[in-house]
């Protein structure tokens, strides 16, 4: 019996010189790796246009033999075809999305600034002023996403990421969905510190709910520069939850309109937390609003001729420092 000569994988070095060969071919500048998991990994990159450098971009590459069999029949399906069909200021772009090998590779808008922890722990608690105008345009976006029916699920300050000019870009769709206002879902996703009481409680939850109880921690961590609730023991944090203990040191010197806010939002009766609506008519976020909010119209169509930022090449492949 003639035996079949087996043709062995290629190695992941090798692999890795003929994704550059293919990218550089597709005209991308290839800079260093922001992050990376077990399965993805995301890197800096320059979109060339002739001789002159295109936009700054995110390459995010997803090794598809590698990546859970849930992940890539449920969560990336639900991602790419949410991705690929919003358009806002302040959420992350897609520009492209193709398949290479065994790869999938993601090409998305670098904000290249960081994220909104890093931001937090560099500057500590962040005035007012700072604070009423970042979150109003996580206001923004999350309102675009739910009059689409579009879910996050995720939101955290580290999935804000930061321009050049420090304004908002939401990033990481990886556990959104599309969900009417009469779903629900008992999918537990995101982290724990950012969980609202009822995904904590396995009970089955409304996901622009959820969304908007995360909108109520990172508004306190803004304000504050910590966490509102101390999730290194789940059981006592839902009974802080759900008791309405949240506090607010003296020295902060907070307004009562902020305080207000952050308690209509971090309201575990479902029924009595601030919709999108409320949030933005609360008279905290009212003040100077016609300063600050966005005037910049959406479409669902994603454009590639608006790069980030315009900060060097340097400081755009490597800002992260990942």
């Amino acid at each position: 019996m003639e035996r079949i000569a087996i043709q062995p994988r290629l190695t992941e070095k090798v692999c890795a010189v003929k994704d550059e060969e293919e990218l550089r071919r597709r005209g991308f500048e290839i800079g260093c790796v922001l992050g990376e998991g077990s399965y993805a990994k995301v890197r800096a990159a320059i979109v060339r246009k002739g001789d002159k450098d295109g936009p700054k971009v995110a390459l995010k590459i997803i090794n598809m033999r590698k990546a859970p069999k849930d992940f890539l029949k449920k969560f990336l399906p639900r991602e790419l075809n949410i991705i690929t069909n919003i358009n806002h200021p302040n959420i992350i772009k897609c520009y492209d999305v193709f398949d290479y090998g065994y790869k999938k590779f993601i090409v998305m808008e670098m904000a290249g600034h960081g994220d909104l922890l890093e931001y937090v722990k560099l500057k500590g608690a962040l005035d007012e002023d700072k604070s009423r105008h970042m979150f109003k345009q996580l206001t923004n976006a999350v309102e675009y996403l739910h009059s689409l029916d579009v879910v996050h699920r995720d939101l955290k300050c580290e999935n804000l990421l930061l321009d050049v000019k420090n304004n908002i870009k939401v990033s990481d769709f990886g556990f959104s969905r599309e969900m009417m206002e009469k779903d629900l879902s008992k999918t537990f996703c995101g982290s724990a510190a950012y969980a609202a009481p009822e995904i904590l409680q396995g009970i089955p939850y409304s996901g622009k709910s959820y969304d908007i109880w995360s909108m109520g921690v990172i508004l306190y961590i803004m304000l504050c520069g910590s966490m509102p609730f101390d999730d290194s023991n789940i059981k006592n944090m839902i009974k802080c939850q759900t008791e309405r203990k949240v506090g607010f040191s003296r020295s902060r010197k907070l307004s009562d309109e902020s305080k207000k806010l952050v308690h209509l939002i971090l309201e575990s009766d479902v029924s009595l937390r601030a919709s999108i609506e409320d949030i933005k008519n609360s008279k905290w976020l009212q003040t100077n609003m016609n300063n600050l909010y966005n005037e910049i119209a959406c479409s669902r169509k994603p454009l590639i001729d608006k790069p980030a930022s315009s900060i060097s090449v340097k400081e755009t492949l490597c800002g992260r420092g990942l």
